[in-house]
């Protein structure tokens, strides 16, 4: 069941009237927010992730992406979700307790949302209209499925899980966003 305010934001999304910056979401610790309030005029890479995934070592390479471009105006943001096999079931203490524990997480974390259908959040009702490399949009095909966005919040490419956040093709497409944006 979608909470109050992720139903406005849907429905205000679906009508054209909000942006994904505009998107609200909280943050891990509850706290409400918006997507471009988490992103901060950042280039961000947004991951929906999970800690009982075969995949979530790449939460190590996420926090070392995170810690080299930090300086330079690049964040990675977190999305917690649990539909595919049920890999994220904690809370959002767990989930914190688990991140900052075992990986050293710093980069911002948000609630646990749904990024497929049924009542998918607005950030991935936007995200998900996107192609990857193959031409292929839609659902989310598993966790750690990312998404690059410009400083504006534009999402400039779609990454599929198997991927690795430190593929060469993955950095350069972040180094140059760096180097081609003004802060």
């Amino acid at each position: 069941m979608p909470t109050p305010h992720r139903a406005i934001a849907q429905a205000s999304w679906h009508a054209g009237a909000m942006t994904l910056l505009e998107s609200p979401i909280s943050t891990l610790d509850g706290i409400p927010t918006t997507f471009g309030q988490l992103a901060a005029g950042r280039v961000s890479l947004v991951v929906n992730v999970a800690s009982q995934c075969s995949l979530t070592p790449q939460y190590a390479t996420l926090e070392t992406l995170h810690e080299r471009y930090a300086d330079r105006g690049f964040t990675v943001i977190g999305i917690p979700c649990n539909q595919f096999d049920a890999q994220e079931p904690g809370t959002a203490a767990e989930i914190a307790e688990f991140c900052s524990t075992t990986y050293g997480v710093t980069f911002p974390m948000t609630e646990k949302v749904n990024v497929n259908q049924p009542d998918q959040h607005p950030v991935y009702s936007a995200m998900t209209t996107v192609k990857d490399d193959r031409g292929v949009a839609g659902e989310v095909e598993w966790n750690f499925e990312k998404f690059l966005l410009d400083r504006q919040g534009n999402v400039i490419s779609r990454i599929r899980p198997d991927t690795s956040p430190d593929d060469p093709a993955v950095i350069a497409a972040i180094e140059a966003l760096l180097a081609n944006e003004q802060i």
